[in-house]
């Protein structure tokens, strides 16, 4: 029975999703549909928190604009997200990383992990 769920799933995974986690900064480019036109609109923030697998893996991207702080769940696997990009990778020791909404201005930055980092 597993076997054949797993089959059925198979088809609607993405091939070119990247590699990315808690604390790295993403642009999600994202279907929206007005009308009857559709447009690719471009989401940017950090990524709070990954969970989920399989085709219900999930992840939440945080991001500020004029001082509003915006969190938006977004499924990897969905056709409605057109291309995902990692701009930053996080140097963070969370897997979830809501002490982040508490914190405003420089102290709600991630630190960058360099090459050289673990």
């Amino acid at each position: 029975m597993q076997d054949i769920i797993r089959s059925v799933e198979e088809e609607y995974y993405k091939k070119d999703i990247p590699v990315f986690g808690p604390g790295d900064t993403v642009k999600v480019h994202c279907k929206v549909v007005e009308g009857t036109r559709e447009r690719i609109q471009v989401y940017e923030g950090i990524v709070m928190k990954v969970r989920g697998g399989g085709l219900s893996k999930n992840f939440t991207v945080r991001r500020v604009t004029y001082g509003v702080a915006v969190e938006r769940t977004f499924l990897i696997n969905s056709p409605k997200i057109a291309r995902i990009e990692v701009t930053r990778k996080g140097k963070v020791r969370r897997a979830r990383l809501f002490y982040l909404r508490g914190l405003t201005g420089k102290k709600a930055r991630v630190k960058e992990k360099s090459r050289y980092s673990k």
